[in-house]
């Protein structure tokens, strides 16, 4: 006999209701681990970058390369502007920038905040997002240990040559003191060489800020700081207009660094820490960030053509300056030119060959780099001043571009002229005056007209050695008005008033001598 034994489960869900549950926990299970595994293999964006210009050709203590890795920046600066990063949310990226160009390059949007020494002026918080100062420096004087005595403050520097770095504070002060003292200012594009010049004896004295003083003392032996102040500065982060949001935003950020002395340590280690630094911060912090008395209105209310009132007579001064030189410099050039090229068709194998290592050397090298080693790699043997090694470094340079175009006119006369004039019995310096040399005089005009035009702009060069020329004083004039524009409309109508007539004078000159054609 067979038994069937069953049983009943009368609470069991129906099959088809625990498929659908096991897909939908399958299904469920699958998207946690896809989104699980997007996020190993995907990592979180990286925070935005604050950018940040500076110049670290200025060196320490602001900006400078690592001598170990000159891949790494360091400096307070460099410091101040990673703490902002980092109370901001986002990560310093550094943006190299000359000194004298970080307010046209923030406006343009190359970077979000400048930072390198840039000095709190009523213009610049007038045209630009300035920050809170955060840091105070004075104007001091700096001169030769042997004349601490004689030499203590402006007032005894009457007729003597002084230096300082130029569209700064201590510039605008060194011009006032010209006028007030009789003193000569000299402007550098750097803030070593000053320095450097004052020990070898071709300025009396030099004014800087504290912080730079104190940096070059311990760098160059020699010298004397006086310890009284002849003004007060501070340094800011400048912002492009517009930006005053962020900057807000910094300010609270350089106040949150004053109060829990995170700004105060990294000055320390910079050793740039000091009483007055000290009482700077407090009154800040106190006053909740603003100094006290701030007003740009005045800079602010300035229209174009006041500004162009009281910079165009200084532009038309240092036209004067690029006439002199490009004039003298030419006229020293043709004449060097003359005698090499002379030398190079006439001379003997020695004599050419010391000519063409000359015309190689000088045309193969900057005119830059010559200028640098005249005026500065020489000054241990002799001590040209300024202006004398401009007109010297730019004649010797265009000596050998001139010697090139008088040989190759030299040269292009035909042979059988000269052997007709030999044969007449006229002797070599009767050829070269009464028949070669008019010849090739009118072979050479042309291209000695286009570089005397090449002569007048390349004489913006000499600047870099303080002398203060046209491009020089466009560069100071758009400094101090934050625009190129209006600067370098002025800077171009000068160059073309200086030019266009030497054009003119060389066609009417090619005309009248140019060689019969029929």
């Amino acid at each position: 006999m067979h038994l069937r034994l069953s049983y009943h489960q009368p609470d069991a869900m129906p099959r088809p209701l625990v498929r659908r549950l096991i897909a939908t926990a399958a299904a469920l299970a699958a998207v946690s681990a896809g989104a699980l595994a997007l996020t190993r293999t995907q990592p979180a964006a990286p925070p935005p970058e604050l950018r940040w210009g500076g110049d670290a050709e200025g060196g320490a203590p602001f900006v400078e390369a690592d001598p170990n890795d000159p891949s790494r920046l360091e400096g307070f600066d460099v410091e101040t502007a990673a703490e902002i990063a980092r109370g901001l949310g986002r990560t310093p990226r550094f943006v190299q920038v000359a000194w004298e160009s970080i307010d046209q390059s923030v406006a343009r949007g190359d970077f979000d905040i400048g930072m390198s020494g840039v000095e709190d002026t009523p213009g610049r918080r007038a045209r630009y997002a300035t920050t809170i100062p955060y840091f105070e420096f004075r104007e001091v004087l700096t001169v030769r240990a042997a004349d601490a005595d004689r030499f203590r403050a402006l007032a005894d520097l009457q007729g003597r040559h002084v230096g300082t770095l130029g569209s700064t504070m201590a510039y605008d002060l060194l011009k006032q003191a010209a006028i007030r003292y009789g003193l000569v200012p000299v402007s550098y594009n750097d803030d070593v060489h000053p320095y450097t010049d004052l020990v070898n004896g071709r300025l009396d004295g030099v004014v800087l800020d504290h912080v730079l003083a104190a940096r070059s003392m311990r760098r160059v032996s020699g010298l004397v700081t006086q310890p009284e102040a002849l003004a007060i500065g501070h340094y800011i982060g400048v912002l492009a207009p517009g930006h005053e949001a962020l900057r807000d935003r910094i300010d609270r950020v350089l106040l949150d660094r004053m109060r829990d002395g995170t700004l105060e340590r990294i000055f320390r280690r910079w050793d740039v820490w000091d009483a007055e630094q000290a009482r700077f911060e407090a009154g800040l912090v106190a006053r909740g960030g603003r100094p006290a008395g701030e007003d740009g209105g005045a800079a602010a209310a300035r229209t174009v053509a006041e500004a162009v009132r009281r910079y165009l007579p200084a532009l038309v001064r240092a036209a004067g300056v690029t006439v002199v030189i490009s004039c003298s410099a030419m006229a020293l050039a043709v004449v060097l030119g003359v005698i090499i090229a002379s030398g190079r068709v006439y001379g003997d194998p020695v004599s050419r060959a010391l000519f063409t290592v000359y015309v190689e050397v000088m045309r193969g090298t900057p005119v830059l780099l010559q200028l640098f080693v005249l005026y500065y790699g020489f000054s241990a043997v002799v001590r040209l001043p300024a202006l004398t090694a401009a007109i010297v470094g730019l004649a010797l340079n265009y000596a050998a571009y001139e010697s090139e175009i008088y040989r190759g006119a030299l040269e292009a006369v035909p042979r059988g002229q000269l052997e007709a004039a030999r044969t007449l019995g006229l002797s070599e310096g009767q050829v070269m005056r009464l028949v070669r040399g008019p010849q090739a005089f009118r072979l050479a005009l042309a291209p000695m007209t286009n570089d005397f035009v090449a002569l007048l702009k390349d004489s913006s060069l000499v600047s870099v050695i303080t002398v203060v020329e046209l491009t020089k004083q466009t560069s100071i004039f758009a400094s101090n008005s934050g625009s190129w524009v209006v600067p370098g409309l002025l800077c171009g109508a000068l160059y073309l008033v200086l030019s266009l007539p030497l054009g003119h004078l060389a066609r009417r000159l090619e005309l009248r001598w140019k060689a019969p054609t029929s």
